[in-house]
């Protein structure tokens, strides 16, 4: 049983803060399923935003179809730099109030690569450094198709989904640039801060 495989919803999706990860209501879309709450889900991995464009390349890359939801997203989305968003970037999504904050990267697990049936898929999308975004939901409110997203805030770091990425995955020097970012996933701050030790900040 998995999560990912997302498939067009054909009515608006009500989206809120799921609480906590463990014993939250999971996702932030009312009516979504995370597979494994142990390690998805919660507030700072509330939404997970992938673009459009990024899975049209994949598809030419890997030679196959891939409809949108294909890898988990809950939005894809088209005309937004997923990958060089900022940490504390604040989407508006619709007309409905629904505001969304980036929080951190996607990183890719064993049941991902399952469900594309691609035994190198970890290493293939690490390699590639487009992982989408998680948001946390910042105002409640409902979200359909064809929505338009506009970006009401953008922080002044540069400390952007791409860069997280490859700090986490594959270019472990780039850590100490990733607390200059307030609104970085717990997780993802508890991680820096452990692997630079108490003397780095």
């Amino acid at each position: 049983m998995t999560g990912i495989g997302k498939v067009a919803a054909t009515e608006p999706v009500m989206v809120r803060a799921p609480g906590p990860m463990r014993g939250g209501l999971g996702s932030g879309l009312v009516g979504d399923t995370i597979g494994n709450p142990k390690v998805h889900g919660g507030d700072d991995q509330a939404v997970y935003a992938y673009a459009r464009e990024d899975l049209d390349a994949w598809e030419t890359q890997l030679r196959r179809t891939l409809t949108d939801g294909m890898f988990g997203e809950n939005l894809t989305i088209s005309g937004v730099d997923v990958t060089g968003a900022r940490i504390g970037e604040r989407w508006r999504v619709g007309t409905d109030g629904l505001v969304l904050e980036v929080s951190a990267p996607r990183t890719p697990c064993r049941t991902f690569a399952a469900f594309l049936n691609l035994s190198d898929w970890i290493k293939t999308f690490t390699h590639a450094g487009k992982p989408g975004a998680y948001l946390r939901v910042i105002s409640p409110g409902t979200v359909r198709a064809g929505d338009a997203i506009t970006i009401d805030h953008r922080p002044d770091h540069d400390v952007t989904i791409g860069l997280v990425f490859r700090a986490r995955m594959s270019e472990p020097e780039l850590l100490p640039r990733l607390l200059a970012a307030d609104a970085l996933s717990a997780e993802l701050t508890a991680y820096a801060r452990r692997r630079l030790g108490p003397n780095d900040g």
